[in-house]
């Protein structure tokens, strides 16, 4: 069963049709319900490819955020062989809210990077819901750094909701541990590749997204503030999000009008998290494609391009 958004409702009462008709299908062979389900079946796949078609920016931060959404743990194990994680920062402590080790794409050597949100209470716990701290950030450059020297691709899994701002996470560091993050990004020779696979919240996304090449699946959001907060300093009342949402072009359709990401992964009808195997698949396609493109470059070339991309976002709006 799936876990429906408000604004599936439509899809909701078709899908639950057809799973009463499949149960006296199955109790009753004198009743022959099959026609019915197929018109139902048909009539469900029409419905959701419309509202898909035609999202909001408010109801794609719904569908990036939703909870059976593939998270960077499952990209790294269909996408990643013999991958092996690295903990700590070699500085304070080991941070759940970044997975990063080596492994194998395509059979070859690879650094990944990914914040990892979790898929139940105990997971997300766990991971603090993707929201890192500093030993978080300083654990991406420790591992950046190694590739480095090792001449080792670097990918990174964005999915964030921001940097986690507890008292904490600010007295050891939090903005300069991002800002190190992000100045390593710019640093590296080796090729550095990007995908948002759910949502991309401020400096906590840009610290390991600032990357040669930006791709963002299609219901993925990309922003410098979420919508609730932007809400909040805007209107004092987070209820106002779907308002927000709209004004900051947050989708990945607007941001690759604006030049910046390079490429939108096309999602299953009804979201990645209808079929997480083929939405991942579509995206290592992308990954393939735009690593391919990196390593026929040398590292000056590569370390100059990523620095003339982003230096140029904005300039031509």
């Amino acid at each position: 069963m799936h876990n429906y958004l408000d604004f599936e409702k439509p899809v909701a009462d078709l899908e639950g049709q057809i799973l009463e008709l499949k149960k006296i299908e199955g109790e009753d062979d004198a009743v022959d319900v099959h026609e019915e389900i197929a018109r139902l079946e048909t009539r469900s796949q029409d419905a959701l490819a419309a509202l898909y078609q035609k999202l909001s920016p408010w109801q794609k931060t719904q569908v990036a955020r939703h909870p059976d959404r593939p998270h960077c743990s499952d990209y790294v194990k269909r996408l990643i062989t013999d991958f092996v994680p690295l903990a700590g920062d070699r500085y304070y402590a080991e941070d759940y809210a970044i997975i990063a080790g080596f492994g194998r794409f395509d059979g070859e050597p690879v650094a990944v990077i990914g914040q990892e949100k979790g898929n139940d209470t105990q997971t997300r716990l766990k991971h603090n819901f993707g929201m890192a701290r500093p030993e978080g950030y300083r654990k991406a450059v420790r591992i950046m750094e190694m590739a480095e020297r090792f001449d080792i691709p670097v990918l990174t899994l964005v999915d964030t909701a921001g940097a986690y701002p507890g008292i904490g996470a600010e007295e050891r560091g939090q903005a300069e541990a991002i800002a190190r993050s992000i100045e390593t990004c710019l640093g590296l020779t080796v090729p550095l590749v990007s995908l948002v696979i759910g949502e991309g919240g401020s400096g906590g996304a840009i610290a390991i997204a600032t990357a040669n090449r930006v791709f963002m699946l299609e219901h993925a959001i990309y922003s410098v503030i979420s919508p609730e907060a932007g809400a909040s300093i805007l209107w004092r009342d987070a209820t106002r999000a779907r308002d927000v949402a709209q004004a900051m072009k947050i989708t990945a359709q607007d941001l690759k009008e604006f030049g910046i990401i390079d490429a939108i992964v096309e999602e299953p009808i009804g979201g990645a998290h209808r079929d997480p195997e083929t939405t991942i698949d579509r995206a290592a396609e992308h990954i393939r494609r735009g690593l391919s493109e990196l390593l026929a470059l040398d590292g000056q070339a590569r370390k100059r391009e990523r620095r003339e991309k982003f230096l140029a976002i904005g300039r031509n709006l």
